[in-house]
């Protein structure tokens, strides 16, 4: 569901980030956080977010809906969705190059 700027309440990352609960070490997230929840996710699960002029945001409704999702995934069996890192990714090319090579 899309961010539906007349019916819900913006917020820039920044806000976001100052809105939510102190987390480890008595820290609020920090505003990198709510960019990597909306670009890459967080357990196959994006924050929505919405590009006004220059500056990216998100909506308290939009945060609701992203946290609900991960509660209910969390609670959810099956498999977990796992994205190797980038590191581990190449490492895989590399071998699966280094094999069709070894075999043609």
């Amino acid at each position: 569901m899309p961010i539906d700027i007349q019916h819900e309440h913006l917020l820039t990352f920044a806000e976001a980030a100052k809105l939510l609960p102190r987390r480890r070490a008595r820290k609020k997230p920090h505003v990198a956080t709510i960019y990597r929840w909306a670009s890459r996710g967080l357990r196959g699960i994006a924050l929505e977010a919405i590009q006004v002029g220059g500056t990216s945001c998100t909506s308290r409704e939009a945060l609701q809906r992203f946290f609900e999702r991960l509660h209910t995934a969390m609670r959810t069996p099956g498999p977990t969705e796992h994205r190797p890192n980038r590191s581990r990714e190449k490492a895989i090319r590399e071998a699966e190059r280094r094999l069709h090579e070894d075999r043609f």
